[in-house]
């Protein structure tokens, strides 16, 4: 072999080697760095409802265990009911100033904060709970929750569906608009005001302290949630009618509130994997309260001699329309909560001629 012919052999075989070398550098690297710990990160959820409570408090514990066990424990997340870590009506601020991560609640608890949170929760005869999960996520409900709480460094999220809920418990028969004055009743959010507006005296308190109040006199009804949850409460052993419909929460949507901070401190997976535990969890806790519901209903009339009673067409009208002038008041007050009115406003005006034509023409022809 020629001098130029050797040295430009061993020239391209030092190069070869150089390559290779360098790729497998770089592919050690790689190795090396799936073999690394990965980051793992301790988060505190805070509730507004009592400790592991059915369905409320049960739905929070899914949230989190769906979170720890999707990311294979790189997010380890507990749960504080009501009282634990913070108060029931404090989870808003805990989450807020980064003292906890998550908080599970009903977003109508912050209307003192945010005007426009009862709409993100439900509006008397307004949307049902499928209605309602199709305006914040197809119908731009979302981007103007964000806008809400973007000024508090939370994200909101949908993380669970009551469905359409009870009227309440009362210890006396509604026959007319006049039987609601002056009664006292736990009833939050726009329905309080509706309430407040025909004569009664709405009372706002957390779900643990609504069986004694009622119990001692000190309320003379209230609502809760419906049959599942309001057996577990016990309801029924302070008030023995227990009305329907739920008119002032159709489709109670729960939130999950993440500290923004937090949250963008997670590398991406692990943030795709908070979003989509907490959308499950929110269809879940639907699913559930429609299993639930019917066998606690049972349970309630047959063996605890409950006495189920419709309130009277006239006085669902009325309060129906009360309700739109307190929703539309509500609105003008407001700038958000004006246009968060006009977006859900406009929607349910829209999706509601669709459920007339497929679930209301179903579920009445599935009753002949």
């Amino acid at each position: 072999m020629k001098r130029r012919e050797l040295l430009g052999a061993i020239a391209g075989a030092t190069a070869a080697t150089a390559l290779t070398a360098c790729g497998s550098g770089e592919q050690n690297e790689q190795a090396a760095a799936a073999m690394r710990p990965q980051q793992t990160y301790q988060w505190k959820m805070v509730t507004t409802w009592p400790k592991n409570f059915p369905g409320l408090g049960t739905g929070a514990n899914n949230i989190a265990k769906l979170i720890t066990e999707m990311s294979g424990g790189r997010i380890d997340v507990k749960v504080y009911g009501a009282g634990e870590l913070v108060g029931a009506f404090e989870v808003f601020d805990a989450v807020s100033a980064g003292n906890a991560q998550l908080g599970h609640a009903g977003a109508y608890y912050w209307k003192g904060k945010i005007p426009a949170a009862p709409f993100f929760s439900s509006v008397p005869f307004g949307l049902t709970a499928q209605e309602m999960n199709a305006w914040l996520y197809y119908g731009g409900g979302m981007e103007l929750w964000e806008e809400a709480y973007k000024p508090f460094g939370l994200i909101p999220n949908p993380g669970g569906n009551s469905g359409t809920q009870m009227g309440g418990w009362f210890n006396k028969e509604i026959n007319s608009l006049e039987d609601l004055k002056g009664l006292k009743m736990r009833i939050p959010g726009f329905g309080g005001e509706v309430f407040k507006r025909a004569g009664g005296v709405p009372v706002t308190l957390p779900g643990g302290e609504i069986f004694p109040s009622l119990k001692s006199g000190a309320l003379d009804a209230t609502e809760w949630v419906g049959p599942y949850n309001d057996l577990a409460f016990g309801l029924y052993k302070a008030a023995k009618y227990y009305y329907t419909p739920g008119w002032h929460e159709p489709g109670t949507t729960m939130e999950c509130m993440i500290n923004e901070k937090a949250f963008n401190e997670l590398p991406a997976d692990l943030q795709s994997i908070v979003r989509n535990a907490i959308k499950a969890a929110n269809a879940d806790m639907l699913a559930e309260y429609t299993a639930r519901n019917q066998q606690a209903l049972q349970t309630l009339i047959e063996k605890h001699n409950v006495q189920l009673r419709h309130f009277p067409e006239e006085v669902l009208k009325e309060l129906k329309s009360i309700s739109e002038k307190v929703v539309e008041e509500s609105a003008a007050a407001d700038k958000l909560s004006a246009k968060v009115w006009a977006s859900q406003k406009a929607f349910r005006d829209q999706v509601s001629r669709w459920t007339a034509v497929s679930e209301g023409a179903f579920l009445q022809a599935r009753a002949l």
